[in-house]
């Protein structure tokens, strides 16, 4: 089974008192996206508008959040011809100011996405004192006044012999392309979830390239027609909405912070694994919770390990981050070492895991040499069956559990 390869990280051949200190930095799998966000620019239409139309453009197209590809492990990008029957000449030809007075929920905007330039391209769009070609990713669901629209070009899309790749999880796409479908897919998941004011409850209109929500003071139509109706009406003044008051006037994606740990026992001999009663036969991975308010990342590592195995850890150190597109998570990987006495595994807390157990440094090499995959995927040739199973690359899981076999808790450099 071939390995996905991991992202490069940044300035990998840069000698510093930190990396000195810590080790390289070290990239997990939808991270480390080549394009420059210049979130700065999201508010400037003149900019959108010229990106939109500039040659060099890619849009990445997604339906029910499925990826536009060739093949499994390949994306598609298309080009403004390709997208301007859905999205219209120039959806950027107006302010936002002018987008939010005129706002009608009873018509379906399509929902497009600025992602960034991509630097590397220096016959890119040229903008100021900034150069690269233009991302947007592209809602092309159908659904509303749009249905007809978007069932054309996905049909012309299918035409071409492209395919809308589907299943929950994207592991085979290269580094660049996979920061690029999980930017994508995590930003139009916010925007479809979020389609009513969650103060006022009344509809929602995206803004600021696709970053931001707002709730507008007026609507071009009654309640009865909202979102996607056909039921049009004069321009009525909506309820008062806190979220248009102060500095709270906007609507911002999500992101959940989740721990993810290897757990290494009070010796430094073995590893802590867990499984859900759900994975397959041999199947293991390092523990994983959500941090709550209030709660710092170190508390939260502690907490959940004690939480769903008993353990009671000391000292817990972050080793690397993972942007995670399903729907909205950063893990947060840390190594966290027992302490003495607290290796004792309860499950009787949490019923989250049906079993946790101490793994020895050279079951985990092993496994980490021929038995990882994603669920349900066949190991490496070489894997005996009966032996341990663990996720594979693309997880931090198992970028965790690799830098402890590799010594980052001992006296050498960490990383």
């Amino acid at each position: 089974m071939t390995q996905t390869i991991l992202p490069e990280a940044a300035f990998p051949d840069l000698d510093s008192m930190l990396s000195r200190k810590f080790g390289k930095e070290v990239a997990n799998y939808f991270s480390g996206s080549p394009l420059n966000r210049v979130s700065f620019l999201r508010t400037e239409h003149s900019f959108l508008s010229a990106a939109l139309k500039h040659p060099t453009t890619s849009f990445l197209l997604f339906c029910n959040l499925n990826p536009l590809a060739t093949g499994p492990a390949t994306l598609e990008y298309v080009s403004y011809e390709d997208v301007k029957a859905l999205i219209g000449e120039d959806p950027y030809s107006k302010t936002e100011q002018e987008l939010i007075s005129e706002y009608n929920s009873t018509i379906t905007i399509p929902q497009l996405l600025f992602l960034g330039l991509d630097e590397r391209n220096k016959q890119g769009l040229t903008y100021n004192i900034y150069t690269g070609s233009p991302y947007f990713a592209l809602d092309v669901t159908p659904k509303g006044t749009i249905t007809s629209q978007a069932e054309s070009l996905i049909q012309a899309m299918e035409f071409r012999g492209l395919k809308f790749l589907e299943g929950r999880i994207q592991a085979s796409l290269p580094p660049h392309d996979a920061a690029i479908y999980a930017q994508g897919r995590a930003l139009l998941d916010w925007n479809a979830r979020n389609p009513f004011c969650a103060q006022c409850g009344q509809p929602t209109l995206s803004i600021n390239g696709g970053m931001k929500r707002t709730c507008p003071p007026k609507d071009m139509a009654s309640l009865k027609g909202a979102i996607g109706g056909n039921v049009a009406a004069a321009p009525t003044e909506r309820p008062d909405c806190a979220t248009r008051k102060g500095i709270s006037n906007l609507c911002f994606p999500r992101t959940d912070p989740t721990v993810i740990m290897a757990v290494v026992s009070a010796d430094g001999e073995r590893v802590l694994i867990g499984r859900q009663k759900r994975w397959p036969q041999y199947w293991y991975s390092t523990l994983a919770g959500f941090v709550e308010p209030a709660e710092s990342v170190e508390e939260a590592v502690r907490r959940e390990v004690w939480e769903e195995s008993g353990v009671k850890l000391g000292r817990v150190v972050i080793h690397s981050t993972q942007p995670w597109p399903y729907p909205a998570n950063l893990m947060i990987g840390a190594v966290a070492q027992c302490i003495p006495g607290g290796e004792e595994i309860v499950l009787k807390h949490d019923p989250e895991l049906e079993d946790a157990r101490w793994a020895e440094l050279d079951e985990v090499r092993e496994a980490l040499r021929v038995g990882t995959s994603a669920l349900g995927e066949s190991a490496q040739e070489g894997y005996k069956e009966g032996n341990l199973r663990l996720p594979a690359q693309t997880a931090i899981a198992n970028q965790l559990l690799a830098a402890v076999i590799e010594g980052f808790v001992g006296e050498s450099p960490k990383i």
